[in-house]
């Protein structure tokens, strides 16, 4: 995968936030293998950092007490967006880092991001230590190793709300993603809009070919629904066959190409298809009124539902 720092950042926290970890109380787990890093290397510190959008946040450390730093001017920052281990022997004479080295008195580091289960770098195990010191291609490729071992850490962390089926977020990855990105739509004054979704047709296709063909249906919708919006846009299957779309900066004056494109997509597929797949979906702006995310879901639901009777459509919430 490749990745755009500039392009992706919105998908990286996007990722970052959906795992639920920041701010998060410490883990065994994690400090284990924090521990087992500071060891292994014979430095004063070591850490698990995730960089958020404008801090970087200590899931673990060993050495030092703070939680947390400013993201500018953070050698973790920068570690995430480089392909291999990155390395200052001497901090002091690194324009980058001079004024962090001096505020800190920490002289070396060394780095190697920590990446989501969608290739996003979302954070970095890092040591560093007081005075500069070389690093071999040894520690390069141990470093390496302990970083992975975090990593399926991460990923076990992310498996729980990721839908197995479809790789899609799942309802709790969903909520917990979305709050955030609503609290940044607010805190920006842009707009964000809701999409659930719930297909059409789809009982008829377990019922009649088996749930193994529902199974595919529910993967290609999943795939269209990803290649429609989006990198930043929050995809998800709730369950069964309902979805959800969080756009943000986007109201809903701008739904209507997305979702035209959607509608191509599905007819191309289902002529190629002995039965024919459709959607239901209901598109609620937010503002002020809605409390909490789960309240702009289910306004988006209700308005799916009426959708579907003034179509008179069997609803799948009736099986």
């Amino acid at each position: 995968m490749t990745i755009d720092r500039k392009r992706d950042e919105e998908s990286r926290l996007a990722d970052l936030q959906s795992l639920g970890i920041l701010d998060s109380p410490g883990e065994e787990r994690f400090d284990r293998l924090i521990r087992l890093t500071r060891r292994t290397f014979n430095v004063p510190f070591a850490a698990l950092s995730l960089i958020d959008e404008d801090r970087e946040w200590f899931k673990s450390r060993q050495g030092f007490e703070v939680s947390e730093l400013p993201r500018e001017g953070s050698f973790s920052a920068e570690v995430i967006w480089q392909p291999d281990v990155s390395v200052v022997h001497d901090a002091s004479l690194d324009p980058r880092f001079e004024q962090v080295a001096r505020d800190t008195g920490i002289k070396f580091y060394a780095g190697y991001p920590i990446h989501s289960h969608r290739g996003y770098p979302i954070g970095s195990l890092t040591i560093a230590d007081t005075t500069p010191r070389a690093f071999s291609e040894e520690d390069r490729l141990c470093l390496m190793d302990l970083a992975d071992l975090i990593e399926e850490e991460v990923t076990i962390q992310t498996l729980a709300n990721v839908d197995d089926l479809t790789n899609l977020f799942n309802r709790r990855g969903f909520l917990g993603i979305g709050e955030h990105a609503i609290a940044i739509c607010k805190r920006m004054r842009r707009p964000a809009t809701m999409m659930f979704f719930d297909l059409d047709g789809f009982k008829s296709v377990n019922d009649t070919y088996g749930h193994a063909e529902g199974d595919k249906v529910l993967k290609n919708i999943g795939g269209l629904l990803e290649s429609v919006f989006r990198n930043s846009d929050v995809v998800a299957r709730m369950g069964g066959d309902e979805f959800c779309v969080l756009l943000t900066g986007t109201d809903t004056a701008h739904v209507d190409r997305p979702l035209a494109n959607l509608s191509e997509s599905i007819e191309l597929q289902n002529n190629h298809t002995p039965y024919s797949i459709g959607y239901s979906v209901g598109v609620v702006e937010y503002d002020n009124r809605h409390e909490t995310l789960s309240r702009l879901v289910e306004e988006a639901d209700l308005l799916m539902y009426e959708q579907k009777k003034k179509r008179k459509l069997p609803s799948a919430h009736a099986g």
